[in-house]
This record gives C-alpha cells, structure tokens and sequence, in this order.
C-alpha cells in the first residue's frame, strides 16, 4: 500500500506506544459488545482506519499492514475509535461481516473458559 498522510499530532501526541510503535486494538463488535480480536496499530494503521473506514493493523509476523476481509472477504466496517484513559490501548468498534477468527470462529475469543479452581473455578 501507498502511505498517506500521517496521523493528526493532536491523536499522535496522545499514543503511549510498545517500543516497536506499536498499540493494541480490541476489536468489539458495535451493537452487541462482543469482544472479536485484538490486533496491532501503528500511526499509519491507525490513520488509515479512522480516514478510510475500513479496520487496518499492522502484522507483527509478516510485517505488513493488512486490512480485514481483503482477502478473507470478512471485512471490518469501523463505527468508532476509542483511545483508553491511559493512552496505550484503542477500542475498535466494528460493524463485522462473517468470522473475525482466522480459524473461522465468529470471535477469537471462543476457545473455553479458562479455570484455575480457584475463586473463579468455583
């Protein structure tokens, strides 16, 4: 993909990056508050997201921004953006068509409830 513009100092200024640049996104569906994913941004994936529409990270494996459902055909269609409190986490809320999971599960978060017999086992 070809840069754009960067991102508006006065959102960039707020950004408490990973030392690779990097901030965790959780992406949630919109109308419902499930929880899909979370993915990585940097300043351009972030960019592109809020200026676009369409939900953009960077990869930390393959070191490429990718934009969800291009090639999947599961696309993000953004409704809002979030930056938390302390600066160093975004909320994505999303409009998700199909799976969010690379492993075809509607969320990435499906895979049984963890239980350590403790307060929360019980």
């Amino acid at each position: 993909m070809e840069p754009v513009t960067a991102l508006p100092t006065e959102i960039a200024d707020r950004l408490k990056r990973t030392p690779d640049g990097l901030v965790p996104a959780v992406v949630q569906q919109h109308d419902t508050g499930e929880v899909l994913m979370l993915a990585w941004m940097d300043d351009e994936a972030l960019h592109r997201t809020l200026t676009t529409g369409r939900a953009t990270y960077w990869s930390r494996s393959r070191h490429e921004y990718w934009v969800k459902g291009e090639t999947s055909g599961n696309p993000q269609q953004v409704k809002e953006v979030r930056l938390d409190c302390d600066g160093d986490t975004l909320l994505v809320k999303v409009d998700q068509v199909g799976v969010a999971c690379h492993t075809g599960a509607r969320t990435c978060f499906d895979q049984g409830l963890l239980e350590g017999g403790g307060p929360l086992g019980g």
